[in-house]
């Protein structure tokens, strides 16, 4: 343990020290889902269109992805508790300058750039900081907490998001945001500063190929929908007759194997890395990496498929969409915190295996759900399933992935630990995305082929139209469309029931993909402890 840790515990502010660490992480994290349901409404008032803003969105991601392992090595150079309040400080004119943002481009300077670049000192620092103000004793009840308050954001965004939209501005979030920043910083001043020992050398060539791999790897990720995987939709770039999608993310993963090497090269010659390749073979340390990015993974593109299911097919508000959304984010909250406090001697392994379960369970029943064909409160039992087993991983990962390291290194941890939650993150949405949108037009055009009351000439511009790829529309946006079109009675009839039917295929397959990757993560939890931090 670091020279101080256990100060704040012992001491009365120890709940508001956890509160302050706790608020950080949630505010990073709602950024990635607070106006998911009021895009539209954004675009409008800014000026643009809806490609405009969820372009801010992504670079947002982007940002975050790139530069969160260079951003661990900040904290390093001028303490942990500095890099947090500087973040916190980048993080609130962020807010304050989207809240005020006329147009697109000053929406971009605050909300991807600048809350970006917060970010990425905010959140390196918070692992440090919770290992350096808090006994390895706590720090799994700790990290759990921490985790939760991010991973309850990221439920909690769209229903904010919705309720500020409905009844005042989508702009009032951010000032909010800028209030909430205020508060931290006041509260700041409670905690411990985790001593970084020698001044550490910034390895610039290693922060540039890590920066331009992950940030080449996930922009190819979050394009995939628009251009496809590997096949290129019509008019969308390709080289060699393939998606720009593959090679960018080739691309990205030569220039992270280029980093590890390099990484290899500076300690082989005894000089500073920005990460120690052998954080790479470090088994606990890899194996709770994993998990992270399957949890991110399931989480995200659960974040995606359920309000598209509830606002879309169904035809929720968006404050509506979001209090659906409010059972996952109860019972994550609850496992993330209840676990740790009354099973504190349990095995972490066991805890993951049981929260995966949890997650499958939940993917497979939200799957079951649709076939019955009900309102919005089918919805509920599957959420509660997911939130669960979300909260049971966040009790344990945070815990398993520093107690792996010395605790000097937590930093470092916490950046590679954030950019592998991206990771998952933006794959995640990709995929669940990509392969919706993929079976929701074969099912749709299947649908209207095998219909007779369709005339040929309608199936063949049905086929030549959807080549680029379908839309999730509700059954309203396509009568619209239909209408104005001019489409006779009985084509609109057929083309409604394709659709109905095409969106419900597109759901499962995307719940489908899901469940499969919770059933994956389980082979890799072997790697995982079976014992707490402070038992071994």
């Amino acid at each position: 343990m670091t020279p101080g840790a256990g100060t704040a515990e012992r001491s009365a502010g120890a709940r508001l020290v956890l509160m302050t660490l706790a608020a950080g992480q949630f505010l990073m994290a709602l950024d990635s889902s607070v106006m998911n349901v009021s895009i539209a409404a954004v675009a409008a008032d800014v000026g643009t269109t809806v490609t405009g803003i969820q372009g801010a969105i992504t670079a947002y991601t982007l940002v975050m992805a790139m530069f969160m392992i260079p951003g661990s090595k900040v904290g390093a150079l001028i303490g942990r508790r500095r890099a947090f309040m500087i973040g916190c400080c980048v993080y609130g004119c962020g807010s304050l300058t989207t809240a005020l943002a006329p147009n697109l481009g000053v929406l971009l300077v605050g909300w991807s750039l600048l809350e970006g670049v917060g970010a990425v000192l905010i959140l390196p620092a918070v692992v440090a900081l919770v290992a350096g103000n808090f006994a390895a004793e706590r720090r799994a009840a700790a990290y759990g907490l921490v985790a939760a308050a991010g991973a309850a954001a990221i439920a909690l965004g769209p229903l904010i998001g919705g309720f500020a939209a409905t009844y005042f501005s989508w702009r009032w979030v951010f000032a909010g945001e800028v209030v909430v920043v205020i508060g931290i910083l006041l509260l700041a001043r409670r905690l411990t500063d985790v001593p970084s020992g020698e001044r550490p050398h910034v390895d610039l060539v290693g922060a540039v190929l890590s920066a331009c791999g992950l940030g080449v790897f996930v922009y190819g990720v979050l394009r995939s929908a628009e251009w496809g995987w590997f096949r290129p939709k019509l008019e969308a770039p390709s080289w060699l007759g393939v998606s720009l999608v593959l090679w960018l993310m080739l691309a990205g993963v030569l220039l992270i194997r280029l980093f590890v090497e390099w990484e290899s090269h500076l300690v082989a010659r005894r000089r500073e890395p920005l990460i120690d390749p052998a954080f790479l073979r470090n088994r606990q340390l890899s194996g709770g990496l994993t998990m992270f990015f399957f949890q991110y993974l399931v989480m995200m593109g659960v974040f995606f498929v359920v309000p598209l299911y509830l606002s879309v097919a169904l035809g929720l508000s968006a404050l509506a969409t979001g209090a659906r959304l409010l059972p996952l984010s109860l019972t994550l909250v609850a496992a993330a915190t209840v676990i740790p406090r009354l099973l504190p001697d349990i095995s972490p392994r066991r805890v993951v295996r049981l929260g995966i379960v949890a997650m499958f369970a939940g993917a497979v029943l939200l799957m079951a759900a649709l076939d019955a064909g009900a309102g919005a409160e089918i919805v509920t039992v599957p959420l509660l399933f997911i939130g669960a087993g979300m909260g049971a991983l966040a009790s344990q990962l945070g815990s398993v992935t520093v107690s792996a390291v010395p605790d000097e290194q937590s930093a470092e941890v916490g950046g590679v630990q954030n950019a592998v939650t991206n990771l998952g993150s933006s794959i995640g949405t990709a995929l669940a995305g990509s392969i919706l949108l993929t079976v929701l037009t074969s099912s749709f055009l299947t649908s209207v082929e095998q219909n007779p009351a369709v005339p040929a000439r309608v199936k063949n511009e049905a086929a030549i139209e959807l080549q680029s790829g379908a839309t999730f529309l509700s059954d309203a946006q396509l009568e619209s469309a239909l209408a104005e079109a001019g489409t006779n009675r009985k084509v609109a009839q057929a083309a409604l029931e394709a659709n109905a039917e095409a969106r419900l295929d597109g759901l499962r397959a995307a719940l489908a993909l899901l469940a499969f990757a919770s059933a994956l993560a389980l082979y890799f939890t072997s790697s995982l402890p079976t014992a707490q931090p402070r038992s071994g």
